[in-house]
């Protein structure tokens, strides 16, 4: 690479880091073309991004965002994947793991703060969004059905009470 297609890569990786959300640092000595291919379609569908950067152009990008956080780990071979969705990052990044145990998992940024290993597999273990969305949104119904229910209760209690005092009369007379 020449001086102005650095430069253009660092600006690049900068705009994207600036927006992303979440990011996860790994090394990936050891991983054939077709291995890191198949890791990177597998982030696509989760709309993550894995590049491999060299580090002084790591460290250059990182200013001023919240990878700045990481710059100790851009050691090595270093590839960097970085994205909206740290939960579907993680899981994708974890599945590889254990598939292909050359790639090192060695932190991660989210929201501004370094992660460690053992957050990024907490993330992975995390049910995906959907389901915490529902859940949240049964938490939050639940009371309110409960409230309508008891408010319910009262008028068909009454009427319940009314057809037992017919029935009776009806039985004396």
């Amino acid at each position: 690479m020449d001086r102005t297609e650095k430069k253009q890569a660092v600006k690049q990786m900068h705009e994207a880091w600036s927006t992303a959300k979440a990011g996860i640092i790994t090394h990936y000595r050891g991983l054939n073309v077709d291995q890191l291919s198949g890791l990177r379609r597998k982030l696509r569908e989760g709309q993550a991004t894995f590049k491999v950067v060299k580090n002084t152009l790591a460290r250059r990008a990182a200013e001023e965002t919240s990878f700045s956080v990481a710059e100790e780990l851009f050691t090595g071979p270093t590839a960097i994947i970085y994205g909206e969705d740290p939960v579907g990052m993680a899981k994708a990044v974890d599945e590889f793991s254990k598939l292909h145990e050359a790639l090192e998992i060695r932190g991660g940024v989210l929201d501004g703060k370094l992660i460690d290993q053992a957050a990024i597999k907490t993330l992975a273990s995390l049910p995906p969004r959907e389901v915490l969305l529902a859940k949240l949104l049964g938490g939050i119904n639940a009371p309110i059905s409960g409230f309508v229910r008891t408010l319910a209760e009262v008028p068909a209690s009454f009427v319940r009470t009314l057809a037992a005092v017919r029935d009776q009369k009806e039985k004396t007379a």
